[in-house]
């Protein structure tokens, strides 16, 4: 404890030594920007690892030669807490990276963003995720990236199992379907990879039940709907159709591991997945095989046209104390961010930005590795991404007490029944719903 008590401590220090030299070169300190380009400095985390930051600052910088954009380091593991403590002590930089949508509300209702309702309301009709950064009708963060939860497969495994690929016109029903025919066709012939992997996150359930169940609402304080998605994973569990809850725990498996070294034919997952199969199946860390991408199961087939799925996405915020000379530029940037050319940059690294079109498409799937069936483009393209963790004052505790309530489900403590009900209670003893 000493110890991380001192790496943090010595964080703070670093980054905000950090951000007090980008000030000094970008004009906090006093001088006007008309002494020369205008300097904006951007937070950010791990960067020889997430390239994200500073690609966009050079696409943007290249665009626009009187405006430096410097990125700023912070810890990834505390990322929140670091900038919280620089945006409090004013030492924070000019644009703020908001890691965590669900953070906004705290921030913005703090007096620590400022309000950049103009910017989002001139983003074109094909950005996403823009309103996870809403609070009380005004918004404080452009998003540059949007992931969504998507199926990936392994068709090497289906072909072996002799069942058809998911095409993009499944139910939950028929995902378990397809679970349990491919786990016992592989263990017939001797296999012992399963059909399917649910990782420990609540998210990879909770997360589809709140987005697609009719009337769900994780303020209404009411948690009823999310018991056929427990009562379906429970019975592929039972049935050996995916590994247990207490085995993914008690094993600590990962979801890299489980579907890249074949143990899963099928796995729900981020699409920030698709980034980390293809390297690591590059690196040997990955088994070399077939796989591909589809929509994730829908609640029933009135969606299948436009699936819907469920993500945050990840965006900037302006520092409500930047230097109102630098106002503008940090607008202008902001808007860049959203666009199709900062977009195609990204996918070409692999992200997933936060706008959609054929030609930020072309370029993620341009990138050597990824899968080349239509299905899978159309997968990443063609969705309806409702946000994981809706804004509103309450939405940390009220996930908080779902996460034991998934754990008390998940490991078989509690049934379903009296786990929604307790939900139910401490929402309503606790938070006030």
């Amino acid at each position: 404890m000493k110890k991380r008590l001192l790496t943090i401590a010595g964080a703070v220090v670093a980054s905000g030594a950090l951000a007090l030299s980008g000030c000094s070169n970008n004009n906090n300190g006093g001088d006007t920007p008309s002494d020369g380009p205008i300097t904006l400095t951007v937070s950010g985390w791990s960067l020889q690892t997430t390239p994200e930051f500073q690609v966009l600052a050079d696409a943007f910088t290249a665009a626009n030669s009187d405006i430096k954009v410097e990125v700023v380091e912070y810890d990834a593991a505390d990322y929140q807490t670091l900038i919280q403590v620089d945006m409090s002590a004013g030492k924070a930089p000019d644009i703020i990276t908001i890691k965590e949508a669900k953070v906004t509300y705290s921030w913005a209702t703090g007096g620590q963003l400022l309000d950049i309702s103009d910017v989002v309301r001139a983003l074109p009709a094909n950005v996403s995720g823009a309103g996870s950064y809403a609070v009380n009708g005004v918004n404080y963060g452009a998003p540059y990236r949007q992931d969504s939860w998507v199926l990936f497969y392994n068709k090497d495994l289906f072909d072996a199992a002799g069942v058809a690929y998911p095409d993009g016109q499944w139910t939950w029903d028929d995902y378990a379907k397809a679970a349990r025919d491919v786990t016992a066709a592989l263990k017939a012939a001797g296999s012992q990879a399963v059909g399917a992997y649910e990782h420990s996150w609540q998210s990879t359930l909770q997360g589809f039940a709140n987005a697609q169940s009719p009337g769900a609402d994780l303020f209404s304080g009411k948690y009823d709907y999310l018991k056929p998605y427990y009562e379906r994973v429970l019975a592929l569990q039972n049935d050996g159709a995916q590994p247990t809850f207490g085995t993914v725990t008690t094993n600590k498996l990962t979801y890299q591991g489980q579907f890249g070294k074949q143990q899963s034919a099928m796995m729900a997952m981020g699409s920030w997945y698709v980034a980390t199969l293809v390297t690591q199946q590059k690196g040997g860390e990955a088994d070399d095989f077939k796989w591909g991408i589809a929509p994730v199961p829908q609640y029933n087939s009135s969606t299948f046209a436009k699936p819907v799925t469920f993500g945050d996405p990840t965006g900037m915020g302006i520092n409500a104390k930047i230097d109102s000379a630098k106002l503008d530029a940090a607008k202008k940037f902001l808007t860049f961010v959203a666009s199709e050319q900062a977009a195609v940059a990204l996918a070409e690294i692999g992200i997933v930005s936060s706008v959609t079109g054929d030609a930020v498409t072309d370029a993620y799937f341009a990138q050597a590795g990824l899968p080349t069936d239509e299905l899978s483009r159309d997968a990443m393209s063609n969705h309806e991404t409702k946000p994981e963790n809706p804004q509103g004052e309450n939405i940390a505790a009220i996930q908080t007490i779902l996460g034991a309530t998934h754990t008390a489900v998940m490991s078989e403590s509690q049934s379903v029944d009296d786990a929604i009900a307790e939900a139910q209670d401490r929402v309503a003893n606790e938070v006030g719903i």
